[in-house]
């Protein structure tokens, strides 16, 4: 067994794994009884008897991988899991810098699959795959009875070879047939611009995850932030589930001195070792990052990696958090492989703040408390479905809930398609000038999902930014 990079990721991954075995025959039972020894022999023994009697046959690999899962799920740690050989690699490709593919979006939704966007200047978006379409055919395949994550396995492939895509268009009502070639599709962590406040250039930053080249993303933008005249720093980790810990460990320390604690592990017998920052030698650090004024967005999505970060810049005094109480996770996972490819993610450590608060389930009190309009917590859809009145559905109550938001209260927000819902339907379209049907069709969900983006994307509705941004433009005007 060979252990692997440690890591704190945020996303809750936990499967319930039950082995129920009953021996009922017709009118009569039977009792038998197998020896076993040693500590694990019972583990052999249950095998013997599921694959020697159970009438609904399993392959080996299946019961195997059901004990691991089993296994990992008693420790009730909904961090702590088993990953398939597959899972493994998967997880791995999340957090890598590129991996290859067409570059898509893909979700399901009622038994559809869906192209939520194509990543921009990706081989899917240049071979004209738009939002909305449906995926029907995949090398001549129909997709009925796949999964997501089926459907995803079968687009990826080896780079420099092609996959050919069927996929029904609603705007048109026609099938479109496409060849795509795949090809390593860049996957950026971060992303950063000079925002103007009342005379003052601020640096943002934002950090989707902590990923394998996320502290490289980090160097190359801040040093353009200074180069381009920012006067403070705004980060946002709004969202971030969180990720490497050599990623946040070398991100806090372009902003604190070196060997400074930026935060402590705690092994299982209570014993603190101290996490220090470090000047890579690959990675050269602007020295201005260590001066300016720094301010950090988060949520109640913010967490693990992003947890540590905050707790860093609030324990240490370099940075003023403004937003809500993040996550709170305060655990860290140590990756273990196993001879048949797959892994065991286990919780090994805690991690502490350097002032030693464990923030586990109470998460990082912000020292800006700032809610902002529920449109942006929402996790915006793609629905292909029709709902006309006196329907109820979830998706009815997706759209009361945007509507509401948007200002145009249904009246209810319990997936009842009632009357009053069909007005604030019409009233949102006409003030979108297009035509409606009076239904929840395709072309409200459209006009609805790129309204609710409009709306988020525009900065004058983020109250979280534009504090933060009125904190900077104070500190810099006080100086």
């Amino acid at each position: 067994m060979r252990r692997s990079r440690i890591f704190a990721f945020g996303i809750l991954a936990a499967v319930a794994v039950c082995l129920v075995m009953v021996l009922d025959g017709c009118g009569k039972s039977e009792e038998a009884t197998h020896d076993s020894s040693g500590k694990f022999g019972v583990i052999d023994e249950a095998y013997e008897v599921i694959t020697g009697n159970a009438v609904y046959q399993l392959k080996d690999n299946d019961l195997i991988e059901g004990a691991l899962r089993g296994m990992a799920d008693v420790i009730g740690d909904p961090y702590s899991t088993y990953l398939t050989k597959e899972e493994a690699a998967s997880h791995k490709e999340s957090l890598a810098g590129e991996r290859v593919g067409i570059g898509a979006e893909i979700t399901r939704t009622n038994g559809k699959f869906i192209i939520v966007s194509p990543v921009k200047g990706s081989p899917s978006e240049k071979a004209g795959l738009l939002p909305y379409d449906e995926l029907v055919q995949i090398d001549g395949e129909r997709l009925d009875g796949l999964t997501l994550k089926e459907v995803v396995k079968q687009i990826r492939g080896k780079q420099g070879t092609s996959v050919k895509l069927v996929v029904y268009r609603p705007e048109s009502g026609k099938h479109v047939e496409m060849t795509i070639e795949r090809d390593v599709i860049p996957v950026h962590t971060v992303s950063s611009e000079i925002l103007e406040e009342r005379g003052k250039k601020i640096g943002y930053i934002g950090l989707t995850m902590f990923g394998e080249d996320s502290a490289k993303e980090w160097q190359a933008a801040t040093e353009m932030l200074v180069k381009d005249g920012a006067e403070a720093l705004l980060i946002d980790v709004r969202g971030n589930p969180g990720g490497y810990l050599h990623a946040v460990g070398n991100i806090a320390g372009s902003m604190l001195p070196e060997d400074t604690v930026f935060a402590y592990m705690e092994d299982v017998k209570g014993q603190l070792t101290p996490l220090v920052t470090e000047q890579p030698k690959e990675l050269k650090f602007n020295p201005k990052l260590q001066v300016i004024p720094v301010v950090l967005l988060q949520d109640k999505g913010s967490a693990s990696a992003s947890e540590v970060l905050s707790g860093a810049l609030q324990d240490l005094g370099r940075g003023f958090i403004v937003g809500t109480t993040s996550f709170g996770k305060g655990t860290v996972q140590e990756t273990m492989k196993l001879s048949n490819g797959g892994e065991v993610k286990l919780s090994t450590h805690k991690w502490l703040t350097p002032k030693e608060r464990w923030i586990h389930t109470e998460g990082i009190a912000t020292d800006l408390e700032v809610k902002q309009n529920s449109l942006f917590s929402e996790h915006l859809r793609v629905i292909a479905e029709t709902y006309k009145e006196q329907q109820f559905h979830e998706d009815v109550a997706y759209a009361q809930r945007i509507l509401k938001a948007l200002g145009y209260d249904p009246g209810r927000v319990d997936g009842f398609f009632d009357e009053a819902t069909g007005e604030a339907i019409a009233n949102f379209m006409e003030h979108e000038k297009v035509d409606a049907s009076g239904d929840m069709d395709s072309k409200f969900f459209q006009t609805l999902k790129a309204s609710a983006e409009k709306y988020r994307n525009d900065q004058e509705n983020d109250k979280q930014l534009a504090m933060a941004l009125g904190y900077l433009h104070h500190e810099l005007s006080g100086k």
